[in-house]
């Protein structure tokens, strides 16, 4: 064989193994249109410009057909742009661009706003009525509360000066009731407890202290008035802070 028939039998060879060798890279490049149409629907469902339109994905032989209603036609060409994954030959955009779409869009927030506003500014009146409600009730419970507390302490003082009486007349023998008795007096002329409701109790020249009180600071006032009057030995403070109950 000279050299001149090798090169052209080369060449034949060559020719002949290169249409089949593309022939497999073509079929193991093919996807089929069941793989596609999951795929395209997949990219068009996570595309947020797209979540409000109604798209239909048909797959035949790689050629993608894309039906529905888009509210634009930027939206239109970003479908067609999407489609086109791996395994599609061309994309057939059949959509329909309707801008009643995005009139009916507009019309349903402003509507939802609109009943926004209104919920708000019923809320807002009611709170203000809630509000008028209560302070009226908090007046004539604080006006009640002062003339109660008024007698309360008279007849409290009243009752504090007869025990001081007899206390000193016994040479100060101090029981647990005039415990309990000094310190209820006490309460009543500080500032820091009205509106408080305390129950005091003394065993054994031990003071403890229970209800509630409107603040931090009378809770603190309270048991130092507790532990300051003369002949108690301990105080249990187990008062909270909270409205008068």
């Amino acid at each position: 064989m000279t050299v001149r028939n090798w090169i052209a039998a080369f060449a034949l060879g060559a020719l002949t193994v290169a249409p089949a060798a593309s022939a497999q890279t073509a079929t193991a490049a093919k996807v089929d249109d069941s793989t596609i149409k999951t795929r395209v629907e997949a990219r068009l469902k996570s595309a947020d410009s797209l979540k409000k339109d109604h798209i239909v994905v048909a797959v035949e032989n790689g050629v993608v057909t894309l039906t529905g209603t888009v509210h634009s036609e930027a939206q239109s060409l970003r479908a067609k742009q999407l489609a086109k994954v791996t395994g599609v030959t061309s994309v057939e955009n059949k959509l329909d661009v309707d801008s009643k779409t995005t009139r009916t869009m507009d019309k349903a927030e402003d509507k939802t706003k609109s009943a926004a506003e209104k919920t708000k500014d019923a809320t807002v009146k009611g709170a203000e009525k809630t509000k008028e409600v209560t302070v009226k009730g908090a007046e004539k419970t604080k006006d009640a509360t002062v003339k109660a507390g008024e007698k309360t302490k008279d007849a409290a003082s009243a009752v504090g000066q007869k025990t001081k009486e007899v206390a000193g007349t016994t040479g100060e023998v101090i029981t647990d009731a005039w415990i309990t008795t000094k310190i209820k007096a006490d309460f009543i002329n500080e500032d820091t407890l009205k509106g408080s409701d305390i129950n005091v109790d003394t065993d054994n020249h031990v003071v403890t202290l229970k209800g509630t009180v409107a603040s931090a600071a009378g809770k603190a006032r309270a048991e130092q008035i507790a532990k300051t009057t003369k002949g108690v030995t301990k105080v249990v403070d187990t008062l909270t802070i909270g409205p008068k109950k």
